[in-house]
């Protein structure tokens, strides 16, 4: 069919992969950083048009007949009525908005509301609830404010040369905070709530509908966010679940339908295929890892992973709550982690160790099984981030997950997935794929571990944990626990 592209503007860098449109088979690839601070909470936009410019020096798109965009979620592009920024891009990790989430839920008249109305309840991070923290603090830029976009909007838009549609797709506006993913519409009165008037919003695109065609000839796809094109590049489907172990955790599964929940744990994103993505947080995965491993004086994770290994499942009755920075999933944001079971026997270096990998995975497993409370399916997760190398890890995630663990290969799965949507978009132009059926592109290379005999020992160990968690922290997860 021929070769697509799929670019990846992450809040660091910019990475692009040149693909077979057919295959997915990877034919070239570029890379460049963002010419800015990677903590900064807001951006000049051309910025990102930089570091896509460099990365794609050399060649990299000759021959591409088509290019998707994955990016960075929740950022916010504010333009006035010419199409001229208004302020620079607010980014996600902006917790300036905190208090503002806090007056749209009220505003509203609470959580359910607001997991009725659009299948998530504010946070800072949201657009919806950084308008809210405009129209308060910059209400002078907030009145000029016309036009609404997130990053992969705007930057799909320059692709086009700036064009009067201005275009998103589902799975990005399903991050909103005004986007109702279960009516397939927005709700601009959420958007009047916040910034005290309505403004224009981006047409929201199907999976395989594209944006436009650049003066080139360039077909540029819907585009998503990046938690939709690393499902999508990753191949995960009804069934899976994708757990991320950055500092903080998240499970991800495919779902049928949106979820809306009331207390906020869960958040009902829409995938890049039709389907749904709802998603749980924890606050704290390999925060407590590294903690652990800087108390017991340990160079690195290798080393804790290589130390929890000589304990055993369940570290001599030692239960690590990893509540470090408080929790978000269960909701106790102002606690503190909690180390039980200390017994003369149990304080040992190595059932420390174990007890961090255990209470990491449990606390993740506790936020799954918020999913799987609401009728969704694990039958196979998905374990992501350098952490799930660890051999500490593999060995313990199988039993307590209660699934089949699957650690993909290390891969620029957003712009794979960007790179997908691409070649869909192209095929159903072409006729040759279906706007229905996505191209079957290889799954992801990756190691798998089964559960098998592990699966009780894993249940013990989960047991072990619940018992601590509930009664240091009674009623903590309600009903679902």
């Amino acid at each position: 069919m021929g070769i697509v592209a799929g670019l990846d503007s992450s809040s660091a860098f910019t990475r692009i992969v040149v693909c077979d449109a057919d295959t997915g088979a990877v034919l070239r690839q570029g890379y460049a950083p963002h010419p800015v601070d990677p903590k900064a909470t807001e951006i000049d936009p051309q910025a990102w048009l930089l570091s896509l410019g460099e990365a794609a020096t050399g060649g990299l798109l000759e021959g591409v007949q088509a290019i998707g965009v994955s990016a960075q979620q929740h950022g916010l592009v504010a333009m006035d009525g010419q199409g001229n920024l208004v302020r620079p891009a607010l980014l996600g990790n902006d917790k300036r908005a905190q208090a503002a989430a806090a007056d749209l839920i009220d505003g509203l008249g609470g959580r359910q509301a607001w997991a009725e109305a659009v299948g998530s309840v504010p946070q800072s991070a949201q657009p919806v609830a950084k308008l809210r923290w405009m129209a308060r603090a910059e209400p002078e830029l907030a009145q000029r404010v016309a036009l609404l976009m997130q990053p992969h909007d705007w930057l799909v838009w320059q692709l086009l040369g700036r064009p009067a549609r201005r275009t998103t797709d589902r799975g990005g506006a399903s991050g909103t905070g005004y986007w109702s993913a279960g009516s397939g519409s927005y709700r601009p009165d959420l958007v009047e709530l916040a910034l005290g008037h309505q403004c224009a919003l981006p047409e929201v695109l199907g999976p395989s509908e594209a944006a436009g065609t650049t003066p080139e000839g360039l077909l540029i796809s819907a585009g998503t966010g990046e938690t939709m094109a690393a499902a999508f590049g990753l191949g995960v489907g009804v069934g899976d679940a994708v757990v991320s172990l950055g500092a903080s955790g998240s499970v991800m599964t495919v779902h049928h339908e949106v979820l809306a929940d009331p207390t906020g744990m869960i958040t009902s994103f829409a995938d890049a295929t039709g389907m749904h993505l709802p998603v749980v947080h924890t606050l704290n995965a390999v925060r407590a890892l590294r903690g652990t491993a800087e108390l017991l004086g340990l160079e690195d994770l290798g080393a804790l992973s290589a130390l929890a290994m000589k304990s055993t499942p369940g570290a001599s009755g030692l239960v690590l709550l990893p509540y470090l920075e408080g929790e978000r999933t269960p909701q106790l944001p102002h606690t503190a982690g909690t180390l039980s079971g200390l017994r003369r026997e149990s304080m040992k270096a190595e059932h420390l160790a174990r007890a961090a990998f255990e209470g990491m995975l449990c606390s993740l497993a506790d936020a799954m099984d918020v999913l799987r409370g609401r009728g969704v399916e694990v039958r196979r997760v998905f374990l992501l981030g350098a952490t799930a190398e660890l051999p500490a890890v593999q060995a313990a995630a199988p039993g307590i997950f209660g699934a089949q663990v699957v650690v993909p290969e290390p891969a620029d799965y957003a712009a794979l997935g960007a790179a997908r949507q691409a070649a869909w978009a192209l095929g159903a132009r072409q006729g040759t794929l279906s706007p229905a059926a996505p191209p079957a592109w290889q799954g992801a290379a990756a190691q798998v571990f089964e559960p098998g005999e592990d699966t009780a020992v894993g249940q013990a160990v989960r047991q072990q944990y619940g018992a601590t968690r509930d009664h240091i922290h009674p009623g903590a997860f309600g009903p679902q626990s």
